[in-house]
């Protein structure tokens, strides 16, 4: 148990678990609006959103059981007193995270989410230490928030000064994903010294998804056009979470949060490039706006993770 610990602990290891996890999560942001395409779903549709959704998540959480099971040569269940805590992590990670999410990117570039997604790695610093108390905020974490968030700023910035057409049914929503997502995080470290995070991941997914589908269908949700390259893409973006879900779990379960958040750098970076690439937003990713924001956003995460071994020196909190 000690060398596995040493192992996951291990800054190379976490580095190398937490770039494949946001190389995922980067892919997730031009690949659900090609999925939108795919099944012609318009951007007004939020209940068809909603059930796009709720069919990704729920086949996640049967991918991520299924491949757990055959690694640990039984089939994966939680503990009876373990369902509390899968749907109270089900409620943050999956549904409201995603539900916001969802209806956010419908409503906003794959560029303008990928960065104020990645602005998630201050958000739950701040949850884990002054809300949950699982580490102290610091001054190098504090001045890392600050400029993190200049990032999402500029990015909406015109030539007339801030962009006041922002809604809050595209920006506000993504905002409000990455607070849901923030909390999730620090309850899948609490939670998974309990249970299994390999379960914990699997079940919260298979939980919140199928209750996003019914929520989709009760609204009028309907999958009406469905080809093989749509059905092709829904498996992949089940199968990312799956995955980068999984690993990152494990990896919060070893690591301080901020140790592990602060690797999300590469979140904005992989979604930008990739938007850029599949959703022809090139003139957008490389305008000036754009890569302003990104260095701000690596900028104060590099500054976290340069302090974080000396944080005991430098405590707010």
């Amino acid at each position: 148990m000690k060398q596995k610990n040493e192992f996951m602990t291990n800054t190379v290891i976490v580095c190398i678990g937490a770039l494949i996890c946001c190389a995922f999560w980067g892919s997730a942001f031009p690949c659900i609006k090609l999925g939108y395409q795919f099944f012609e779903i318009d951007s007004a549709d939020t209940a068809t959103q909603i059930l796009f959704a709720g069919c990704r998540f729920a086949i996640a959480g049967l991918l991520t059981i299924l491949i757990g099971s055959i690694l640990n040569r039984r089939w994966l269940f939680p503990k009876k007193q373990s369902w509390p805590l899968v749907m109270k992590l089900s409620l943050f990670q999956t549904i409201l995270q995603y539900l916001l999410f969802y209806i956010g990117l419908a409503h906003t570039t794959g560029v303008k989410s990928s960065i104020i997604v990645g602005t998630n790695v201050f958000v739950s610093i701040v949850v884990a230490s002054l809300i949950f108390r699982q580490e102290k905020m610091t001054i190098a974490k504090a001045i890392g928030c600050l400029i993190g968030f200049a990032g999402v700023v500029i990015v909406n910035l015109n030539g007339s000064g801030l962009d006041m057409n922002m809604s809050f049914a595209g920006e506000g929503c993504i905002f409000l994903s990455t607070i849901a997502y923030a909390c999730s995080s620090v309850l899948i470290k609490d939670y998974s010294k309990k249970e299994n995070p390999v379960i914990l991941s699997g079940y919260q997914f298979l939980f919140g998804g199928l209750i996003m589908v019914v929520c989709g269908l009760a609204a009028g949700g309907k999958l009406v056009h469905i080809t093989g390259v749509g059905i092709a893409m829904l498996l992949y973006l089940g199968l990312l979470s799956a995955i980068a879900y999984t690993l990152w779990g494990i990896l919060l379960k070893y690591n301080p949060v901020s140790k592990v958040a602060v690797f999300g750098f590469m979140n904005p970076i992989f979604g930008v490039l990739l938007s850029a690439w599949l959703l022809q937003e090139g003139e957008q990713a490389f305008g000036w706006k754009s890569i302003v924001a990104l260095l701000l956003v690596c900028f104060g995460i590099f500054i976290v993770n340069k302090n974080w071994e000396k944080e005991h020196y430098n405590k707010i909190f």
